[in-house]
């Protein structure tokens, strides 16, 4: 399944793949593939991609359009 909101929030903060494939300890090829939906993402990695962010799991699986809980953004990258 293809998730949009994890690849335009890498994009949107200039982010390369390879970058964040570094901080969720993966292969950057394993991260091309979670965002083109070739294999499911692990629970772990939505978590660690949520706290990267700062918005909420939700928002990485599209469930809503508010990025965290009180809708509101820190940039911490």
């Amino acid at each position: 399944m293809v998730f949009p909101n994890i690849r335009n929030l890498r994009e949107d903060n200039d982010k390369k793949q390879a970058e964040l494939a570094n901080y969720l300890n993966v292969k950057q090829t394993t991260y091309s593939k979670y965002e083109l939906g070739k294999i499911n993402i692990p629970i772990e990695i939505f978590l660690k991609l949520a706290d990267y962010y700062d918005v909420s799991v939700d928002y990485l699986l599209g469930r809503t359009k508010e990025k965290s809980l009180n809708g509101s953004k820190t940039d911490k990258h």
